[in-house]
C-alpha cells in the first residue's frame, strides 16, 4: 500500500464569507440600488460578489421578508444578457445550479455534451449527490431519466455510472490493483481488435482519483504511451471527450479547469456560458489553483485574459470572482502568492516550544523496573501489560540505565530477551523505544537501504528532518552497527541527484544561524534564475541553497522567492523537478515550514484507508515521543478534525495499540 498526496490544504477559493455580515442590510442595499429609474450596478456586483453563496441565499430570505419580493426576479428584470446569466447563477446554491446548467444542455435545442461532460467528469460524490437530488426538487424529474432519454451508447453508459456518485475516495493505493487495472486497461485497448469499452468505464468510472494517477503512471510503463494517447486512438465521439475528461480530472482538476477557460476566451468569440460556468462554480472551492495552473501554463494570467476578452458591467464581476492579477509583481502580488507569503512569515516569527509526550519517570528505581520486568518474562507466558507500562512510560536515558542494571543485576540482556517473549509490530515498537535514538534510526535507514528495494520515503523523512547533531550521531551509530558508513551505503543503492541530496544531508553541516537578508535575496534570486538553465543546473542549485542554509535563512529565502515569482517555492519543485528528487525537496520545505505538520500528515497516511503501514507509523511514534509528540498530535487534530489517540485507537488493536496509546500519550 502507498499513499499519494493530496493537494494544498486550506482555502482555495477567491469568494469566502463577508466579515460583519449582516443579511437584512445587504438586502436593502440590493433593494435601494434597484429602485426606480435604472439600478446601481456597481453596487450590485460589489455586493454580490464579496459575499459567500451562503451569505447570498441568506440575502434572499432577507429580501423577501423585507420587501415580499423575490431578489432574483428583480436582479432577471433590472440586468440583461451575459450580466445578468452571470449574477442570477451566483444567487443559486452550488447544487441548484449544477442543476439548472445540465437542464439547460439536456433540454434545450439540442444537446451540449460539453456542459454535461464537465460538470459530471468533475464533481465528487458528494456533489453529484446533492445536484441530483435538486435536479428532482426544481424540476420534479429523474436526472438519470432525462440523461438516459438524452444520449446513446458508451457516453450514455459512462454518464449513468459517474452518476451514482460511487466513486472511491481515499488516498490510499494498492499496488497490486494498480497493476492489475493498468494490465486490463492495456488489454481491453492496445492489445484488443477492438475495444472493450467496459473496462474503461468500469476502471476510470470509479476509482479514486489518487489510484487512477497510479494506473495511468503504471499504463505508460506497460504500453509505452499515455493513456491520453490511447483513448484517443480507441475512442470516438462524446465518449472519447469523456473519457479524456476524467483522465485529466485525475491528473488534475485544477488544470482541467485552467484550459476549459484559456478555450472559452481563445479565439474569435467568447463562450460566455463555459466561462460564466466555471467562474461560478469554483470561486468557493479552487479558483486560486486555477489562477496558478492558467499562469503557468499560458504564461498569462486568468485576470489579464478575461480583461482582454470582455468588457462592461459582465467583465468587472468576472473579475471581482477572478480574486487578483497572478501578473503583478513586486509587493503587489496576487492572493494564492500573498497567502503563500503570510504562512511563511507566521513561520518566520513563530518560535514553537516542542513537548514531548514521554517524559523522565520520576522515582525512577532501575533495580525495580529489572526485576519486573524479568518476572513479566520469566515462566510461561509473558505479561506484556507490564512490560508496555514500564519501557513506554521511561524516558530514553532511563531505559538505557534499565539496559544495563538488567544485565548487571541479573546477567542477561534485556533486548534479546524481549526479541524472544514478544512478537510481530509490539516487538519492533518495543525494542525500538529501547535503543537510543541514533541507534534507532541508524537501524530504520539500514532496512530501508537493505531491503528488498530501497525505501525512499523512509531515507527522506529521516535525512530532511534531523538536526546536524541527530545526523552526526547517526553516522556514528550507523558505523558502528554495520561496519560501513553510512555515505557508502547510500552511494551503493541511490543515484542522480537524489544520491547528492541525501550524501550533502549526511554530512550534518547545515549552517545553523540566523537570516542573511541581502543573501536570502541573492539565493532568492539564484533559485528563481535557475529555472531557466538545463534541469542538471537547475537541480544542483535547489541542492545546495536547501540542504546547506539554516531553517531561519530559508524562511526568508522562501518568502523573497514569492516577492520574485508570484509563486510559493513548493510549487516551482513540483512543476520543474521530479521523481525522488521532488520528494525530498518538499519534504525539507515543509520541514521548515511545520515540522510538526509534516509528521502528523505523514501519521494520517500511515493509517488511512485499507491495512496500516506499520513501519511508519512506528518509526514516527518512537522518534518523535521526547521531542514534539505533543506538537504532533495538536497538528493532527487541526488538520484532521479528529484525534490523533482515536485515530490510533481505530486503526491497531491489542498490545500493540496499548503501547501506541501510552506512547500517544492521551486525547487532544
Amino acid at each position: 500500500m502507498s499513499a499519494r498526496g493530496k493537494g494544498r490544504t486550506g482555502y482555495r477559493g477567491s469568494v469566502k464569507d463577508a466579515p460583519s455580515f449582516s443579511a437584512n442590510q445587504d438586502a436593502e442595499m440590493l433593494y435601494n440600488a434597484m429602485k426606480g429609474f435604472g439600478s446601481d450596478k456597481e453596487t450590485i456586483i460589489d455586493l454580490l460578489t464579496s459575499r459567500s453563496n451562503a451569505q447570498r441565499q441568506q440575502i434572499c430570505a432577507g429580501y423577501k421578508t423585507l420587501h415580499g419580493r423575490d431578489l432574483i426576479d428583480d436582479l432577471k428584470y433590472e440586468l440583461t444578457g451575459k450580466f445578468e446569466r452571470l449574477l442570477v447563477g451566483l444567487m443559486k446554491s452550488p447544487a441548484v445550479y449544477d442543476a439548472k446548467e445540465l437542464r439547460d444542455a439536456i433540454k434545450g435545442l439540442g444537446t451540449d455534451e460539453n456542459c454535461v461532460i464537465e460538470i459530471l467528469a468533475s464533481r465528487n460524490n458528494k456533489q453529484i449527490h446533492e445536484l441530483t437530488k435538486a435536479y428532482n426538487e426544481v424540476y420534479e424529474s429523474d436526472l438519470e431519466t432525462d440523461i438516459v432519454g438524452d444520449t446513446s451508447g458508451h457516453f450514455k453508459k459512462m454518464l449513468v455510472v459517474l452518476l451514482q456518485g460511487t466513486r472511491e475516495e481515499d488516498d490510499i493505493v494498492s499496488d497490486d490493483l494498480v497493476a492489475a487495472d493498468a494490465k486490463e486497461l492495456y488489454e481491453a485497448g492496445e492489445l484488443q481488435w477492438g475495444t472493450t469499452e467496459s473496462s474503461f468505464i468500469t476502471i476510470l468510472g470509479n476509482r479514486s482519483f489518487c489510484h487512477l494517477q497510479s494506473v495511468f503512471d503504471e499504463y505508460q510503463k506497460i504500453a509505452g504511451k499515455e493513456i491520453e494517447e490511447s483513448l484517443r486512438g480507441e475512442l470516438s465521439g462524446d465518449f472519447e471527450k469523456l473519457m479524456l475528461a476524467v483522465v485529466r480530472c485525475a491528473r488534475n482538476t485544477k488544470e482541467y479547469f485552467a484550459d476549459r477557460l484559456y478555450k472559452a476566451m481563445k479565439g474569435m468569440g467568447t463562450r460566455d456560458n463555459t466561462l460564466i460556468r466555471i467562474m461560478i462554480s469554483r470561486s468557493e472551492i479552487d479558483m486560486f489553483d486555477i489562477r496558478e495552473e492558467f499562469r503557468m501554463k499560458y504564461e498569462k494570467s486568468l485576470h489579464n485574459m478575461i480583461r482582454s476578452d470582455t468588457s462592461g458591467d459582465y467583465k468587472r464581476a468576472l473579475l471581482r470572482l477572478c480574486g487578483g492579477d497572478d501578473d503583478a509583481a513586486g509587493e503587489f502580488f496576487p492572493e494564492a502568492a500573498q497567502v503563500a507569503y503570510q504562512i511563511w512569515e507566521v513561520s518566520a516569527a513563530t518560535r514553537i516550544e516542542l513537548k514531548g509526550t514521554v517524559r523522565p519517570a520520576p522515582d525512577f528505581k532501575p533495580e525495580e523496573d529489572a526485576k519486573a520486568l524479568r518476572k513479566a518474562m520469566k515462566g510461561f507466558g509473558t505479561d506484556e501489560e507490564t512490560i508496555i507500562n514500564i519501557i513506554a512510560q521511561r524516558n530514553n536515558a532511563q531505559r538505557q540505565q534499565l539496559r544495563q542494571q538488567f544485565k548487571s543485576q541479573l546477567g542477561r540482556d534485556l533486548m534479546a530477551d524481549l526479541k524472544s517473549e514478544v512478537g510481530g509490530p509490539l516487538q519492533k515498537i518495543i525494542l525500538g523505544l529501547m535503543m537510543t535514538p541514533a541507534q534507532f534510526d541508524a537501524k530504520q535507514l539500514q532496512k530501508a537501504i537493505q531491503g528488498v528495494g530501497t525505501d525512499e520515503r523512509a531515507l527522506i523523512e529521516i535525512l530532511t528532518t534531523r538536526t546536524n547533531e541527530e545526523i552526526r550521531g547517526i553516522n556514528e551509530a550507523y558505523k558502528e552497527a554495520y561496519h560501513k558508513s553510512l555515505e557508502d551505503s547510500l552511494s551503493s543503492d541511490t543515484s542522480g541527484h537524489f544520491k547528492r541530496l541525501l550524501i550533502s544531508l549526511i554530512q550534518g553541516n547545515r549552517e545553523e544561524g540566523d537570516a542573511d537578508l541581502p543573501r536570502a535575496m541573492e539565493d532568492a534570486k539564484e533559485l528563481c534564475g535557475s529555472t531557466d538553465d538545463d534541469s542538471g543546473s537547475m537541480e544542483s542549485k535547489f541542492i545546495s541553497v536547501l540542504c546547506m542554509r539554516s531553517y531561519r535563512h530559508l524562511r526568508r529565502v522562501f518568502q523573497d522567492y514569492i516577492k520574485l515569482t508570484n509563486r510559493d517555492i513548493e510549487q516551482t519543485i513540483k512543476n520543474e523537478i521530479s521523481g525522488d528528487l521532488m520528494n525530498a525537496l518538499i519534504a525539507i520545505v515543509r520541514s521548515i515550514k511545520n515540522k510538526p505538520s509534516f509528521f502528523a500528515e505523514r501519521l494520517y497516511k500511515s493509517m488511512k484507508g485499507a491495512g496500516t503501514d506499520d513501519r511508519t507509523l512506528i518509526r514516527i511514534m518512537v522518534s518523535r515521543s521526547e521531542i514534539d509528540l505533543l506538537n504532533i498530535r495538536h497538528e493532527f487534530k487541526q488538520m484532521y478534525d479528529v484525534s490523533l489517540y482515536t485515530f490510533i485507537e481505530g486503526d491497531t488493536s491489542g498490545d500493540y495499540s496499548k503501547v501506541l496509546l501510552v506512547i500517544c500519550g492521551g486525547e487532544e
